[in-house]
């Protein structure tokens, strides 16, 4: 599956949803913001969201430090 993950192209394997996505690459749920196709993708509905071939993903992790 073709998608684009902050602007950079990606062949990764398929995926259903923006949660399994996530899991995919490794981040954690609760630290990252998800932007889908340019709409932002609440928490609450990264599950109930498909991923389809040549989807934009903008995705940022928070980092807290002091």
């Amino acid at each position: 599956m073709h998608i684009f993950i902050n602007g950079e192209e990606r062949v990764i394997e398929p995926v259903a949803d923006v949660a399994a996505l996530v899991a995919l690459l490794g981040l954690e749920t609760r630290k990252v913001a998800v932007e889908r196709n340019l709409e932002i993708v609440p928490r609450s509905l990264q599950a109930a969201t498909p991923v389809v071939e040549g989807d934009r993903f903008e995705i940022v992790t928070f980092i807290g430090g002091g």
